[in-house]
C-alpha cells in the first residue's frame, strides 16, 4: 500500500500535491491501494476544516483514495507500542525540562559542538518534573536505506541520539506516529519530500526496535524553488494548490506541469492516466527545480486546447456553446480560464468609449459608428449575418475609414481597441449584438443619437 500523509494545518502546498500524485501513481502501477492519512497529531496547529480542504483538492485531481484514516484515531495503538518499547528497555522515560535542554544546546553553541541529548540527564530532574517524555534510545549502528532518487544514504549513530517519541501530554511525535502507522497499513513504498531525509532513520529505528523487518522503498523528492530561485514558501502565492485553482489553471494542467518538473516524459502534454502508464520515479532529477508559472501557463493553454466548446463553456460557468466557441477563441492570446472571463465579460460590459485606448481617443468615432450599429440591430438588418457584409455597411454609413473605423468598432465589440480577429469571433457574437452594443454612461451620449 502507498499513502499520502497531509497535515491540517494549512493550505494545500503544490510541493504535497506532486507527492501525492507520485503516491497515486506508483500505486495504481503496482495494483496497490492508495491511502490518505491525515495527520492531525499536532493539535495545537490543526486548522478546522482543512482536512476537508485537503480531501476535496485530491478529489478534484482525480486522486482518489481506497482508504481515508485520521491519524489522532490511532493514539491507542502508538501508546501500546510505546509501553512495548520501555517494557523492552528500548525507550525510557526523560524527565528534562525544556529549561534544562535549552541551557544544554546553549552550552553546546557556545563550546562549537553538535547538541546531542545524553541519557544520562534523563532521570536529574525527576523530582521536580512530574511529566516526563518518553524518549527512544538512540541508534548503537549505522542505519541505511537506498533512495530511488538520491541513492544510498548512510546515517552514524552519532547523527541519531535518544529523540522524543511521547510528549509530556502522552501525544505521540510526528515520528513516532507515522513510523507507527506505516507499520499498521503496511506501507511499502513512500514517495514525500526532502525536507524528511533526516526523518526517515528515525522512524525506521522506531520500526527496527518494535521488530518490525519489512524493507521499505523511498523516495525523496527535490525542494520546489520559487521564482526568485529560493526555497518556495508559503509566502510565494503560486505554493498554494488553492491559488492556482483560483487563477484559472485546470486541474490536469498543474497536475501535468507537477508530474514534468525535473522529470524525463515521452510527452510534454499528458493527462494522468496517461502517466500511469510510463512514469518512473527513478528518472526524477536529484537537484532542486525551479517553478515557472510562465510553463504552466502554456501546459494550461495546451489543455484548455483539447476541451470542446461544451466542456469549455461549463468551465465558464455557462450551458450555451457559443460562449466556449468564444473561449476557445481567445485561446490565442490568454492561457487561463480567469483570462478568458475577464475577456468575456469585457466583451458584455458597457464600453468606456472615453478612456485612451493606445495613447489615442476614439469617443467621436465610436459615437458614430454606435448610431449606425444601434439602428442596424433595429432593423434587425440580414446584413449583420455576415462579418464583411456588417464591415461593408457599418464603414459605409459611419464614413469611416482605416483606423478611425477599425479600432472604434473593435472597441465597441469587444472592450478593446486591439486583440483577436473580429472576422474569427464576429460569427460567434453576433448573436448577442443587442447586449454587447452597450455604452458606459449611454445616457450621456443620447443627445447625439
Amino acid at each position: 500500500m502507498l499513502r499520502f500523509a497531509p497535515s491540517p494545518t494549512g493550505d494545500m502546498h503544490i510541493g504535497n500535491l506532486r507527492a501525492a500524485v507520485f503516491n497515486y501513481i506508483i500505486a495504481k502501477q503496482k495494483g496497490e491501494k492508495f491511502l490518505v492519512r491525515i495527520e492531525d497529531t499536532d493539535l495545537s496547529r490543526n486548522i478546522e476544516g482543512k482536512d476537508k480542504e485537503i480531501l476535496a483538492i485530491l478529489n478534484l485531481f482525480g486522486l482518489l483514495w481506497d482508504d481515508l484514516v485520521y491519524q489522532s484515531h490511532n493514539f491507542k495503538h502508538h501508546h501500546s507500542f510505546a509501553q512495548h518499547l520501555i517494557k523492552e528497555n528500548k525507550a525510557f522515560y526523560c524527565y528534562c525540562t525544556k529549561e534544562f535542554l535549552e541551557q544544554k544546546k546553549q552550552e553546546a553553541i557556545e563550546n562549537k559542538v553538535a547538541f546531542r541529548y545524553d541519557d544520562a540527564w534523563a532521570e536529574l530532574e525527576k523530582q521536580s518534573n512530574l511529566k516526563p517524555v518518553v524518549r527512544l534510545k538512540g541508534a548503537k549502528e549505522s542505519i541505511e536505506f537506498y533512495d530511488e532518487i538520491k541513492g544510498h544514504l548512510q546515517f552514524a549513530p552519532a547523527e541519531i541520539d535518544s529523540f522524543v517519541i511521547l510528549r509530556e501530554d502522552g501525544v505521540p511525535t510526528y515520528n513516532f506516529a507515522c513510523a507507527c502507522d506505516d507499520m499498521i497499513y503496511n506501507i511499502d513504498f513512500i514517495v514525500r519530500g526532502e525536507d524528511h531525509v533526516s526523518n526517515t532513520p528515525k522512524q525506521i529505528l522506531i520500526q527496527t526496535s518494535l521488530g518490525y523487518d519489512k524493507k521499505i522503498g523511498y523516495a525523496h523528492l527535490p525542494i520546489i524553488l520559487g521564482e526568485s530561485g529560493r526555497k518556495m514558501s508559503k509566502r510565494d502565492s503560486a505554493s498554494s494548490v488553492s491559488w492556482l485553482l483560483e487563477q484559472g489553471f485546470l486541474p490536469q494542467a498543474i497536475m501535468n506541469y507537477l508530474i514534468s518538473m525535473g522529470n524525463k516524459t515521452p510527452t510534454e502534454i499528458f493527462t494522468l492516466s496517461e502517466a500511469i502508464e510510463w512514469f518512473d520515479i527513478t528518472n526524477i532529477a536529484k537537484s532542486p527545480v525551479k517553478f515557472d508559472i510562465k510553463r504552466l501557463r502554456y501546459i494550461n493553454r495546451e489543455h484548455l486546447k483539447r476541451l470542446n466548446e461544451d466542456e469549455f463553456a461549463l468551465l465558464l460557468q455557462s450551458k450555451d456553446t457559443t460562449i466556449g466557441a468564444i473561449g476557445k477563441i481567445y485561446l490565442e492570446e490568454t492561457s487561463t480560464l480567469n483570462e478568458i472571463r475577464e475577456k468575456i465579460e469585457m466583451i458584455f460590459s458597457p464600453k468606456d468609449i472615453k478612456k485612451l485606448y493606445e495613447n489615442e481617443n476614439f469617443e467621436f468615432e465610436c459615437i458614430e459608428l454606435f448610431k449606425v450599429l444601434d439602428l442596424l440591430i433595429m432593423q434587425e438588418s440580414k446584413i449583420l449575418d455576415d462579418y464583411d457584409s456588417f464591415k461593408n455597411e457599418a464603414m459605409k454609413l459611419s464614413n469611416l475609414r482605416g483606423k478611425k473605423f477599425f479600432k472604434p468598432l473593435r472597441i465597441l465589440l469587444t472592450g478593446e481597441s486591439h486583440g483577436v480577429d473580429l472576422n474569427i469571433l464576429y460569427p460567434y457574437i453576433r448573436f448577442y449584438l443587442k447586449d454587447i452594443l452597450r455604452i458606459r454612461g449611454e445616457n450621456d451620449i443620447s443627445q447625439h443619437i
